[in-house]
């Protein structure tokens, strides 16, 4: 019987992407785990392993195609000993299998710090979980609603291609309480839905204002319709509310120049090189462990309080942004911060992010520093609490014990949910940041 091959959800904010390349061709062979083709999502460029074998009677979405809705059909395959023409032409008209339905909306990010989602993305469509050595296939929407149910998802049997499991049977396991639960899976809490956004006025009416011909219409892509989409339910939806302190830096730069230089080297190359947002990174990290009651999120039945400080740093890519994200930035040494945002960097520019590497955190900080700008506010990201804005450091007239002195010094705000964070506890974090950057050998301790 013919094989569908079907666009993939590779992470849960996924409704379409772009099948940007093909790597195999009608004909090939292929077998469980081969890479067979590339997708772009909105954030990222991902590739996509088979999870049958046979082999490609037919490649029903050319490579380059855009808009390409999860679940719809993108090539047949004839399984082993099958006729190939045969299954090209019978497997065709088949409908892609119901039950690997789109995942449940939960967006990337606003524009001040850009993506992330509640629940932690899923691995490409062919990612297999081992138990007892023994295989089993399963959607990256099945194993994530397992996740969150805490079921165990080898104990759920599989009604799709091959036995493969996907959402239905994960859902049937949940209501008929036959997979026993995971110690370590807790349910996530429910999100409230969010509010109907406003419309604003019509193409036609925005293009009216203008001397025809004096534009061109450059179409959104998918990045910059789930910034501004995300960057809207933000602003509708959360009580933003501001509060800003000025960090001296002289001590922070002159640490880092000493941690710089006691670098080590392999082949002339330093083991790491220390930017001042990476201890930014660090020193948010522990000022959030100081002050645990604002690394919280918002529900509308309970108060989410965080137990490591994940920090998502906004990263600018052609297009839009992007938030990769340090897990447990707490307990991290500030070179291995300093390495992982290199490595994070570079493959955001590429797009080649997983999804679990920019979806969730508990914080987030936006440096517009070194573009010289003083400082600035940024846009909650949910469903983090807070979000630092940094600005550029510069010196500044300061008046120590009296005396006129100069320094080097940026200005900092942090935009806090209200609901979540008040202003005294604000002020709070903000005070337990300023210490560490001023102080930062006790970021080393």
């Amino acid at each position: 019987m013919p094989i569908n091959i079907t666009m993939p959800a590779l992470s849960p904010t996924m409704e379409e992407g772009n099948l940007a390349k093909w790597l195999v061709k009608e004909g090939d062979k292929i077998k469980s785990g081969d890479v067979i083709a590339e997708i772009e999502t909105d954030k990222a460029t991902m590739e996509v392993e088979a999870v049958d074998e046979g082999t490609v009677a037919k490649i029903v979405v050319p490579a380059g195609s855009e808009g390409v809705k999860v679940n719809a059909l993108i090539a047949i395959l004839a399984a082993d000993g099958e006729d190939v023409a045969a299954a090209a032409a019978g497997g065709s008209a088949a409908p892609a299998p119901a039950a690997a339905a789109p995942a449940p909306k939960a967006e990337a990010a606003p524009a001040a710090s850009p993506a992330s989602a509640a629940a932690p993305a899923a691995a490409p469509a062919a990612q297999t979980a081992s138990h007892g050595g023994d295989r089993v296939f399963s959607s990256p929407l099945a194993r994530r609603v397992a996740k969150e149910a805490g079921i165990d998802i080898s104990k759920v049997s599989g009604s799709g291609p091959k036995g493969r499991v996907v959402k239905s049977d994960v859902e049937k396991a949940v209501a008929g309480g036959s997979a026993k639960a995971a110690p370590s899976a807790a349910p996530a809490p429910a999100a409230a839905p969010a509010p109907a956004l406003a419309k604003g006025p019509s193409d036609e009416a925005v293009l009216k204002l203008f001397e025809q011909g004096s534009y061109e219409l450059v179409p959104h892509d998918g990045m910059r319709k789930t910034i501004a989409k995300r960057l809207q339910e933000s602003k509708q939806t959360i009580p933003h509310f501001y509060v800003s302190v000025d960090c001296e830096l002289d001590a922070l730069l002159a640490l880092r120049a000493q941690l710089n230089d006691a670098a080590p080297r392999k082949e002339g190359a330093a083991a790491y090189k220390l930017s001042v947002n990476d201890m930014v990174i660090k020193a948010l990290a522990l000022a959030l462990r100081d002050v645990p009651d604002a690394n919280v999120s918002w529900t509308d039945s309970a108060m989410v309080k965080h137990k490591h400080s994940d920090v998502g740093v906004a990263v600018s890519i052609p297009g839009g942004l992007i938030t990769p994200i340090i897990r447990k930035a707490e307990l991290k040494s500030l070179s291995a911060i300093s390495n992982e945002m290199k490595d994070y960097g570079k493959r955001a520019k590429e797009r080649k992010l997983k999804p679990e590497e920019y979806q969730g955190g508990t914080t987030a900080v936006s440096n517009m520093g070194m573009m010289g700008v003083k400082n600035f506010a940024a846009v909650v990201n949910p469903p983090h609490a807070t979000i630092l804005a940094v600005g550029a450091g510069e010196e500044r007239v300061v008046v120590k014990n009296g005396e006129i002195k100069i320094a080097q010094v940026m200005t900092v705000t942090l935009s806090t949910d209200h609901r979540a964070v008040d202003g005294a506890l604000g002020a709070e974090l903000l005070g337990a940041f300023k210490r560490y950057i001023e102080n930062p050998m006790g970021m080393l301790v």
